[in-house]
C-alpha cells in the first residue's frame, strides 16, 4: 500500500509539473496619477478566466499560458485601460507601471489621512473631507487660506496689526487645529497656524481635512481635527514638464500693474523623472500692495506683504522601495507703515519670517502583507520685527525703544516610523513611534528651552465580514517638560447598513501640549506684563461624532451622495489668559477653563459628466461659560449658536474646453457672551456676512490655460461688532476686519510636457 501510494504521489507530480511547463507570469504595479498605488483593481486577460486584484500596495501577479492577450485593467471609478501583453513559458515578466486615470466622477475618492494604508473614502473608518486640484485650480486661489474659507465649519480671523490670519475649525481656535504637510507636523511660534500662509499652494494637489480628535495617530494640537496638504507627486514613466504661473489682481479699488497696489503672483516650477528618479522644484513670488481703506496718509488697513516661496523635490521609486526629500522654504516680510506724529516722525515696523522645511520619507514593503514607512524632517523658523523711525526727509534710522529689534527663533525635529501588518483580509494592525524636539530663543524667550516628545502608538482594524469595520487606538506619551496624559484612546468604525447607507461613529480623548510661547514667553513693555508659565498642564478633551452617508446614486455618469454629521466635544484644563496668583500686576497663561462644542452639518454632493455641485449647511455652538453659575449670572443658553450655508458649482464645457466656477457662503452671526467686571452679563454680536465668487477659465491650445474673475462680489470688508471688550491687547472689541472688498483678477497658466 505504502509503494502504491508513493508511486501515485510521483505520478501526480510529474503531471503538475508538466502542466505548469507552458505558464508564465506577468507582474507589476497600478498607480494613480499623484503615484499613489491603487489597490483593490481587478486585472484579467480578455476571453478568459485568468484574473487577479491588485493589493494594498498596488502590485499584482497573474498566472496563465503562454500567448499573447489583452490585458484588462478596470475599476468603479478610474478609466478602464487593455494592455497587450505576451505571456511566455517558464518566465516571470515584470511590466512597467501601470498608471489609471481617474473620471470626473472619481474625484475626491482617495484619502490617506489618518489611514493605515491609502484607501477609498467609502472604506475609510474616519469622515475625510477632500478638496481636489480642480478646485483649487478653479478658484483662482493663491494662498491656502483662500480655499480653505470656503469650507463647512472653517473661518479665519485677521490680526491687521501683525499682518496674519488664524482659523477655526467646528468652533475651535487655531491653536487645536493639526496642519500637515504630507503627514508631518507643521511648525507655528504660537497659537495663530501661520504656516498655513508660507505653504506654496502651487505645490499642493489636494487637501483633506478630518474633523474631530486625531490625537492617538497625530499627537497633540488634533483636538480639532488635521488639515493634511498632500503635495503633487511622481507621475510614471520617463517625462519633462514646465509649468509657469502669473497672475494679476486688484486690492478693492486699487491696483498698479505687475508691481505697489494690489496682488501679484508669479510661479515657475521644473519636473524632470525617468523610470525610476525624479527631480522637481519651484519658485513662487507672492506680493500684495496692501489696502488703504479708510487709513489716512502712509498707513494701510491691510498691510504690504513680500512673500518668496521655494520648493525643491528627489525622488526614487523602486519596486518594493521608495524613498524622497523634500524641501520647502519660505521668506515673507510684512510691513507696518506707522501714522507721522507732530514732529513728522513716524515708526515702522517689518515683521519678517524666514522657515526652512525639509523632509525625508522612505517606504519599503517587506513583503505582502508588511509594510514599513519612516518619516525625518527639520524645521528652522524665525520671526524678527525690525523697528525704523522715519523722519520727515524719509531718513531711516534703528529704534532704540525696548523690544523694538525682537527676533524669536523656533526649531523641531521630528521622526516617526511606523509598521503596518495585514495579518488577514479581517484583521490588520498599523503601530509605530513618534519623536519630536522642539526648542527655542530669543529675547523675549527665558532662557534656550527644548522640549522633548516621545509615543507610542497601535491602531488594529478589525473587519466584520462586509458589514462593521473597528479601529481602536492607543497612544502612549511622555513630555520631557509638562504633564502630559500617559494614555490616549480612541475607537472609530464604520457600519455599512446598506448598499448605498453607511454609518460612521467615534469617540477620541484629544490632548494639546502648552506651546513654548506659553511656557517660556515674556512680553513686558508700558502697558503689558505678560509671563510664561512653566507649570501648566497639557489640555485635553473627550469628543464623540457621527456621520451617516447616503449614496443616493453611483452610476457611471452620475454619483449624488448626502451627509448628516453631528458633533460634541468637551475640553478640561484649556490654557488662557488670567491674572497671576503671586501677583497681580501680572498676566500669565493658566489651566482655568472648561469648553465645550456641539454642532450639526448637511453636505449634499452632485457629480456627472460635466459638473461637481455641492450644497451644504452647519449649525455650531460654542460654550457659554457664564451658564454655569445661573446664581450670579441669571439663567443663561449653555451655547452659543452659529450657522453657515455653502454652494459651489463647476461646470465644464467640454468641447469648447472652458469651465465655470460659482461659489457661495454665508457665515451667520457669531454671539458671545461676556463680563467687563465679573457681575453683570451682556450678549455681544459679531454680525453675519456673505461671500460669493466666480471664476472662468478657457484652454488653449495644448499648453495654456487662462482663467479669470470676481472674488467677494458682493464687497465685504469689515463686520459690525458689539462687543465691549476694548480694553487689552487681546481683546474682542471693534470692527472685525474679513477682506478689502471686490476684487477683480486675471491669471495665465502654462505647462508643457515633452510627453
Amino acid at each position: 500500500m505504502r509503494s502504491i501510494f508513493t508511486v501515485l504521489c510521483l505520478l501526480v507530480s510529474i503531471a503538475n509539473t508538466y502542466a505548469q511547463v507552458g505558464n508564465g507570469v506577468i507582474e507589476g504595479k497600478l498607480i494613480l496619477k499623484d503615484g499613489l498605488p491603487a489597490s483593490s483593481v481587478s486585472l484579467f486577460l480578455k476571453g478568459t478566466s485568468y484574473g487577479t486584484q491588485s493589493d494594498s500596495a498596488g502590485f499584482f501577479s497573474l498566472k496563465a499560458p503562454a500567448g499573447s492577450y489583452q490585458l484588462v485593467v478596470k475599476s468603479i471609478g478610474k478609466a478602464e485601460r487593455m494592455i497587450k501583453v505576451q505571456i511566455e513559458a517558464g518566465k516571470t515578466i515584470q511590466l512597467s507601471d501601470i498608471q489609471l486615470a481617474e473620471t470626473p466622477l472619481a474625484l475626491m475618492e482617495m484619502v490617506v489621512t489618518g489611514q493605515s494604508e491609502p484607501q477609498s473614502l467609502r472604506n475609510s473608518v474616519y469622515q475625510v473631507r477632500t478638496i481636489d486640484s480642480e478646485r483649487i485650480r478653479m478658484r483662482g486661489a493663491t494662498t491656502l487660506q483662500a480655499v480653505l474659507n470656503t469650507e463647512l465649519g472653517i473661518r479665519f480671523s485677521n490680526d491687521l496689526t501683525l499682518g496674519t490670519s488664524d482659523i477655526q475649525l467646528m468652533g475651535m481656535s487655531g491653536q487645536n487645529v493639526k496642519v500637515l504637510l504630507d503627514g508631518i507636523p507643521m511648525v507655528d511660534r504660537g497659537s495663530t497656524r501661520e504656516s498655513l500662509g508660507q505653504i506654496d499652494i502651487n505645490s499642493i494637489e489636494r487637501i483633506e481635512i478630518v474633523e474631530g480628535p486625531m490625537s492617538v495617530m497625530y499627537g497633540t494640537d488634533a483636538l480639532a481635527g488635521v488639515i493634511n496638504l498632500i503635495t503633487k507627486k511622481n507621475h510614471s514613466g520617463s517625462n519633462m514638464i514646465v509649468s509657469a504661473r502669473l497672475q494679476e489682481e486688484t486690492a478693492g479699488k486699487e491696483y498698479d500693474p505687475l508691481t505697489e497696489r494690489g496682488a501679484h503672483n508669479q510661479s515657475l516650477g521644473l519636473t524632470w523623472q525617468s523610470q525610476n528618479l525624479q527631480f522637481s522644484g519651484n519658485v513662487t513670488r507672492n506680493n500684495f500692495g496692501g489696502w488703504q481703506g479708510n487709513a489716512v496718509g502712509r498707513e494701510k488697513e491691510w498691510l504690504p506683504k513680500e512673500q518668496m516661496l521655494y520648493t525643491a523635490g528627489a525622488r526614487y521609486q523602486g519596486s518594493k522601495w521608495n524613498v524622497w526629500y523634500r524641501f520647502n522654504g519660505a521668506d515673507e516680510t510684512i510691513r507696518y507703515f506707522g501714522r507721522r506724529n507732530v514732529e513728522l516722525t513716524a515708526v515702522d515696523k517689518d515683521y519678517i519670517s524666514k522657515r526652512w522645511f525639509h523632509q525625508v520619507q522612505s517606504e519599503y514593503k517587506v513583503s505582502e502583507k508588511l509594510n514599513l514607512n519612516a518619516v525625518m524632517s527639520y524645521t528652522d523658523y524665525s520671526r524678527r520685527t525690525l523697528t525704523t523711525n522715519v523722519d520727515a526727509n524719509d531718513r531711516r534710522t534703528l529704534s532704540l525703544d525696548a523690544g523694538a529689534q525682537d527676533k524669536s527663533v523656533f526649531t523641531t525635529t521630528f521622526f516617526r516610523g511606523t509598521a503596518f501588518y495585514k495579518v488577514s483580509h479581517g484583521f490588520s494592525v498599523l503601530a509605530g513611534v513618534d519623536f519630536s524636539n522642539n526648542a527655542s530663543s530669543g529675547a523675549r524667550i527665558s532662557g534656550s528651552p527644548t522640549i522633548g516628545e516621545y509615543a507610542l502608538f497601535i491602531a488594529p482594524e478589525v473587519k466584520i465580514g462586509e458589514v462593521l469595520r473597528l479601529t481602536p487606538g492607543l497612544r502612549f506619551l511622555q513630555n520631557s517638560v509638562y504633564d502630559a496624559p500617559p494614555v490616549i484612546p480612541s475607537l472609530n468604525g464604520k457600519l455599512t447598513i446598506s448598499k448605498n447607507l453607511d454609518y460612521r461613529f467615534g469617540y477620541a480623548r484629544g490632548f494639546r501640549s502648552p506651546a513654548l510661547r506659553e511656557l517660556y514667553f515674556d512680553f513686558v513693555d508700558a502697558s503689558h506684563q505678560i509671563f510664561g508659565n512653566t507649570n501648566l498642564k497639557a489640555e485635553y478633551s473627550d469628543s464623540f461624532n457621527s456621520f451617516l452617508v447616503w449614496q443616493a446614486a453611483s452610476k457611471a455618469h452620475l454619483r449624488v451622495t448626502s451627509t448628516i454629521g453631528g458633533f460634541y466635544n468637551i475640553f478640561h484644563d484649556q490654557i488662557g489668559f488670567a491674572t497671576d496668583p503671586k501677583d497681580a500686576s501680572k498676566t500669565t497663561y493658566l489651566n482655568i477653563h472648561l469648553f465645550k462644542t456641539t454642532g450639526f452639518t448637511i453636505d449634499n454632493k452632485l457629480f456627472t459628466k460635466h459638473i461637481q455641485a455641492s450644497i451644504g449647511a452647519s449649525y455650531v455652538g460654542r460654550y457659554n461659560q457664564f451658564s454655569a453659575d445661573p446664581e450670579l449670572y441669571g439663567e443663561l443658553p449653555q451655547f452659543e449658536w452659529s450657522p453657515e450655508i455653502n454652494a459651489n458649482l463647476l461646470y465644464t464645457f467640454t468641447k469648447i474646453r472652458a469651465g465655470i466656477n460659482l461659489f457661495y457662503k454665508y457665515t451667520g452671526k457669531l454671539p458671545n457672551y461676556e463680563s467687563a467686571d465679573l457681575i453683570s452679563v451682556n450678549l455681544a454680536e459679531t454680525a453675519g456676512y456673505h461671500m460669493a465668487d466666480i471664476t472662468i477659465n478657457k484652454a488653449f491650445g495644448k499648453y495654456v490655460n487662462l482663467l479669470g474673475g470676481v472674488k467677494n462680489l458682493l464687497g465685504v470688508t469689515t463686520l459690525n461688532n458689539t462687543s465691549t471688550d476694548t480694553g487689552n491687547a487681546h481683546s474682542t472689541g471693534g470692527a472685525v476686519p474679513m477682506s478689502y472688498g471686490r476684487s477683480w483678477f486675471l491669471g495665465l497658466n502654462f505647462q508643457w510636457s515633452k510627453n
